[in-house]
């Protein structure tokens, strides 16, 4: 992929298929480091899928024989000298961490975050998200529950409150330089 941020995207939708409730998305670069962690309280893997998952064949989808988000992810991570790991518990939940040097050549672009959010918000369901973006110590929350409060029953899902959303994260993304990234 050529945006960070539509690896974001595929592993979040991971999460919405998983049945999560809750799904955190944290986006922190600092010490040279970019560091973006997915975690879902979803129905997680078992030992054996948990083992194959990074295999581009083991796929639970039934639309065709190959799923390519999280064996990506991890190409992606390591070709830029980075990590990648992957938690799962079965009934507990999902997380998904990769690193990637900052200045290494073969760093993908952080992309949009903002159409990011946008989208899994969007059509996420009933999941709640948290997004917990930092550059160098500054940084922001959005949890899609606290706007919930505030909306006092409009939908988050609403075309209005979408584009603020987008809006928001956009320029918050400015004010820390993240859009840099």
């Amino acid at each position: 992929m050529r945006e960070i941020a539509l690896n974001i995207l595929d592993i979040a939708e991971n999460s919405v298929k998983a049945g999560a409730d809750l799904i955190r998305v944290t986006v922190h670069a600092e010490h040279g480091m970019l560091t973006v962690v997915i975690s879902d309280d979803g129905c997680g893997m078992d030992e054996e899928f948990l083992k194959r998952v990074t295999d581009p064949f083991t796929t639970t989808r039934t639309t065709r024989k190959v799923g390519m988000g999280i064996p990506l992810f991890k190409m992606a991570a390591e070709m830029a000298g980075g990590e990648f790991s992957l938690t799962s518990e079965k009934g507990v939940g999902t997380t998904v961490k990769a690193t990637f040097v900052l200045d290494h050549i073969d760093r993908a672009p952080l992309g949009d975050m903002a159409d990011t959010v946008v989208a899994l918000i969007g059509g996420g369901g009933k999941a709640d998200f948290v997004f917990d973006i930092a550059v160098d110590g500054k940084g922001f929350v959005f949890d899609t529950r606290e706007l919930a409060a505030e909306l006092d029953g409009v939908p988050v899902t609403e075309p209005d409150v979408l584009v603020f959303v987008r809006d928001m994260i956009k320029e918050n993304m400015i004010d820390i330089g993240g859009e840099k990234l």
